[in-house]
């Protein structure tokens, strides 16, 4: 592969990166205002629209400025920060300091 494609791939990744981080910190806090709300279903379905568009419509946006190579960056880091928050989370280490908590 040439050095523009590992280039792209690379700013795919790095965007990717910061709009998984702000997915996932955007889902944390989203929870948490779910579990304190009387009408948690409209706290989370307001949540995960508003998450969910702004996380397409960037990687719409890298897709159309950067390309499909770009695009692949930008899922697999989706993927792979989700993996790792995941695990973080399942073995008690996320931000509630317990497992339950």
């Amino acid at each position: 592969m040439t050095q523009s494609v590992w280039m792209a791939f690379g700013l795919g990744f790095g965007i990717g990166a910061v709009f998984s981080a702000l997915f996932l910190a955007g889902l944390a806090h989203g929870m948490r205002l779910a579990l304190g709300h009387r009408s948690p279903g409209a706290v989370l379905l307001a949540s995960a629209a508003l998450r969910i568009a702004a996380l397409l419509a960037a990687g719409w946006a890298v897709v159309v400025f950067a390309g499909p190579v770009a695009g692949l960056g930008f899922g697999l880091a989706f993927l792979v920060l989700r993996c790792l928050v995941v695990a973080r989370v399942r073995t008690g280490l996320g931000t509630g300091g317990g497992k339950w908590s």
